[in-house]
């Protein structure tokens, strides 16, 4: 099961979060889900499912994916090696080191999105706190190290 932030709404004091999650079953079953988190509210907007889910199974959706959900929106979980702690909310621009420790740090978060089947580029977005062009210069930077592979090969 993965999880992953997919946007995020600030309006005065509230916060409104999407998540999208996805379950992929053994026999090759997959589900997609859309959740919204507001305060301490979770609601499910939308739900594909290949083959379709049954009533029984869409009724126990919301067990599947409470816990993952719930460490997702920072309630409790450990974070991974080098990202900073907390919600996925806010930028954290201070708490990610310089350097090349950051770039290795990056290139760690954008192969583990990968192996999770998520958006990397995102990914290194809610890890470091840094938009999306920014977090794209780090990507460059790592590819540049050679944390990462080359986008496209040289003739």
């Amino acid at each position: 099961m993965s999880v992953w932030p997919a946007w995020e709404v600030r309006e005065h004091d509230s916060v409104t979060r999407w998540f999208s999650v996805r379950i992929d079953f053994a026999d090759g079953a997959r589900v997609d889900v859309l959740a919204v988190t507001v305060g301490e509210g979770v609601s499910i907007e939308d739900v594909q499912a290949r083959p379709p889910l049954s009533l029984d199974d869409l009724t126990a959706l919301a067990d599947w994916i409470e816990e993952p959900l719930v460490e997702a929106c920072g309630g409790g979980a450990a974070p991974r090696a080098g990202s900073p702690a907390g919600p996925l909310s806010g930028r954290v621009r201070g708490a990610w080191p310089r350097g090349v420790e950051g770039r290795r740090l990056v290139a760690e978060e954008y192969r583990a999105a990968q192996r999770d089947g998520a958006d990397p580029v995102l990914a290194v977005m809610c890890a470091t706190g840094h938009s999306r062009r920014r977090s794209l210069r780090l990507i460059a930077g790592a590819r540049d190290e050679g944390f990462l592979t080359p986008r496209h090969v040289r003739r």
